[in-house]
């Protein structure tokens, strides 16, 4: 065990990438009662909403509300998706700690997602990042589609690392690589990583796994084995693709919680707290929770 990290941070990103693909509403009122849930069960970084236009991401459309709502705590970081300056001249009037740009290693995705090339969304971020530096908030790129593309198949871990050049060259001070539709394995995963961490250091880079072929925390103990300290979650496993079809949601922040407990590796969560959190937001979606250790803790509390 010598060689996992005796602490992971933990990013949620429940809020954003969680709920924004939900096809019925959500209120401000029930993102901002998720997100206290959260802080009260010890989440120090929190993706919040994203500032998109709300013809592509009708869900988002209420973020000037749900930032304004927050109770913000000493420490916790407020994260924002911020896609072009437009969007980030809108963030920036809501005082965010940090924004997010993604960038795809799929051209194919890359088309898809924001009708442009991956050269040309990173010359789009480019000044995005540079604005945000120069208002003195931390800039967190992600690539998705780091092992596969539902358009282009297998993604080469060299193009993983022409991206990751790409965002470290412009000023992006840490890099998540992300499993998008869920496809990767150890091995691939481990690739992928390798990828990015010849550009950014290994305390700069995290993961972002989804769990459509069952295969998240199979990852994140990969991940684990290389050093990797800092993983993107989703309480009660929410979130999916809107360009994959079939993708399920992100890594339940429950079960890599337990996972991590388990292993003896400190995150500052209350898991107790963490499964009322997503027992609270299953409800106002009317459905289950996808988090496997909150089922069975639920049905044990219930029992």
């Amino acid at each position: 065990m010598s060689h996992y990290p005796a602490f992971v941070k933990l990013v949620e990103v429940g809020p954003r990438d969680g709920l924004q693909n939900e096809t019925t509403r959500v209120p401000a009122s029930v993102k901002i009662g998720l997100i206290e849930r959260l802080q009260q069960a010890g989440l120090q970084h929190l993706e919040v909403t994203s500032f998109v236009s709300p013809k592509w991401v009708p869900q988002m459309a209420d973020n000037t509300e749900v930032m304004a709502g927050l109770v913000r705590r000493p420490g916790v970081v407020y994260s924002v998706l911020t896609p072009n300056l437009q969007g980030f001249e809108a963030a920036l009037r809501t005082q965010p700690n940090e924004i997010v740009v993604f960038g795809s290693a799929s051209e194919a995705f890359s088309q898809k997602n924001i009708n442009c090339s991956v050269a040309e969304s990173l010359d789009r971020f480019a000044p995005v990042v540079q604005a945000a530096l120069a208002a003195g908030l931390r800039v967190r790129g992600v690539i998705s589609c780091c092992v596969g593309c539902p358009y282009e198949g297998e993604v080469a871990p060299e193009r993983v690392a022409k991206v990751a050049q790409g965002m470290k060259n412009m000023g992006v001070q840490h890099l998540g690589v992300a499993d998008t539709i869920g496809v990767g394995t150890p091995l691939k995963i481990q690739r992928a990583l390798g990828a990015a961490l010849a550009h950014f250091s290994l305390a700069d880079v995290s993961g972002h796994f989804h769990d459509t072929y069952g295969q998240a925390l199979a990852n994140t103990l990969a991940a684990l084995a290389m050093g990797v300290q800092q993983f993107d979650t989703s309480v009660g496993g929410l979130g999916g693709c809107p360009y994959a079809k079939g993708a399920t949601g992100n890594v339940a922040t429950e079960d890599v919680v337990y996972l991590l407990h388990g292993m003896g590796i400190e995150t500052g969560i209350d898991l107790d707290a963490l499964i009322d959190a997503g027992a609270y937001i299953a409800e106002q979606l009317n459905r289950p929770t996808g988090s496997r250790v909150a089922r069975a803790l639920l049905a044990k509390r219930a029992g």
